[in-house]
């Protein structure tokens, strides 16, 4: 069977072509790929090629496809996988592998599978490592969005506290405490504020169960940011739920962690999560900690050598800490997936752009310079990376965008099934 790919060669070499997938083995599965989400750790192999540690060294040779955050369809099931895995299953992947303590990833590492191709060969250490997840929700973009859901998953779970005299860590937020979640008024600080207030107390997996604040502060510089999150959020509706729901925009604001201490009841904060890779605001995470309170340093630098500082008089008497993860476990995926498919978190106010396969290439290398949330690619249509919020204008021009832009404008501005599955049925088919 041919596949249209964009694969990777090296530093920033990128290429869309169309080549032949080999015969499944009895270990492997065949799959269509309907939707990927870029991510920036794309673009962070794309700059490093083989530098990267998930990138094979002879990527030149023997290119990689890319993308990781992927949903699609099974089309084939070899044989030792066919009393779990079914034709027409919906499904997505976990692609931290960790298989045998190796780093190779879907969407780094792997010549025939990743998340931006038409179709894919799921190699044996996917269902191996238990990865290959089934989605039972509506529509696939919210299975390829389950990825940095799943992210957001594990690090609330990765949070921890203790009682004054014990060592005996509680995992997850203070129960009834406070939260700041600091630069965070962009996809995936909208993503953990919706975590936040509607994943629940339910134990599941073997958890703790999820604690939910009696307050929550959102930062940002960027007043169109939060002027969006909270159309998403309004905080008089949060405060019915018994949160309170305070955006803040810091950008005038002369001495920032005093401002915020003093939402906080001048108590400081139990919980701290720092969403860009930012020492000034990494350092005002770490001066608003109350006591025994946790920073959870969600954002990940590309700069090596990236330190801010730290107080640790406070460490020591007042039992402040820190803590970090890089993306979610497949326990993290599954329960995203559970929640995406019972309604309780909605990953769509993360994304804010549309494209088809052939805005992969452009889109991953300029990724930073893009503004808005996550770019959604629908890998088997034609189209090129647009706003969400330009459907209204290219509409005058395009049925297509004057159709998506009606659905949008339904669903509160935001992205939905309804409008994937238009776009699937209407859009321009891939071709080379």
């Amino acid at each position: 069977m041919k596949t249209l790919a964009v694969r990777l060669y090296g530093k920033e070499d990128l290429r869309l072509e169309e080549f032949d997938l080999p015969p499944i083995g009895d270990d492997e599965i065949l799959a269509q790929v309907i939707s990927d989400s870029i991510c920036m750790s794309s673009y962070k192999a794309a700059m490093q090629g083989a530098d990267h540690k998930r990138v094979p060294d002879d990527v030149d040779k023997n290119p990689t496809i890319i993308g990781h955050e992927m949903s699609g369809k099974i089309l084939e099931v070899g044989k030792k996988w066919r009393r779990q895995f079914k034709a027409d299953m919906k499904f997505s992947i976990q692609p931290a592998l960790n298989y045998r303590g190796s780093l190779d990833a879907p969407g780094y590492s792997f010549r025939y599978i990743g998340g931006d191709a038409t179709h894919v060969i799921i190699p044996n250490e996917v269902m191996e490592m238990n990865c290959l997840l089934p989605f039972s929700g509506q529509g696939y973009f919210p299975a390829s969005l389950s990825e940095p859901v799943s992210c957001i998953a594990g690090a609330f779970h990765a949070s921890f506290h203790n009682e004054q005299g014990s060592y005996v860590h509680q995992m997850g937020l203070r129960e009834g405490g406070s939260l700041a979640l600091l630069a965070a008024a962009g996809p995936m600080g909208l993503g953990a504020l919706d975590y936040a207030l509607h994943a629940g107390s339910k134990p599941r997996l073997g958890r703790p169960r999820l604690s939910r604040p009696r307050l929550i502060v959102v930062t940002d510089i960027d007043e169109k940011r939060l002027s969006r999150a909270q159309t998403f959020f309004p905080p008089e509706q949060v405060a019915r739920e018994g949160v309170e729901l305070v955006f803040c925009n810091t950008r005038d604001i002369e001495d920032v962690p005093a401002y915020l201490i003093e939402l906080s009841g001048s108590e400081g904060f139990d919980d701290v999560f720092v969403f860009a890779p930012v020492a000034p605001v990494v350092e005002t995470g770490d001066r608003i900690l109350g006591k025994n309170g946790c920073l959870n340093f969600f954002a990940g630098p590309t700069d090596s050598e990236f330190a801010a500082r730290v107080n640790f008089y406070n460490i020591h008497y007042s039992g402040t800490h820190v803590v970090g993860t890089t993306g979610g476990n497949t326990d993290d995926m599954i329960e995203a997936l559970d929640l995406m498919s019972q309604g309780k978190v909605n990953p769509a106010m993360m994304v804010t752009h549309i494209g088809g396969l052939n805005a992969v290439v452009e889109t991953t290398l300029n990724l930073p310079k893009i503004p808005g949330g996550k770019k959604l690619i629908y890998t088997n249509i034609e189209m090129d990376l647009t706003a969400i919020d330009d459907f209204k204008e290219k509409g005058a021009q395009n049925p297509l965008f004057a159709r998506l832009a009606a659905i949008v404008e339904a669903h509160n501005g935001l992205w939905s099934v309804e409008a994937e599955d238009y776009l699937l049925a209407n859009a321009k088919a891939i071709s080379v």
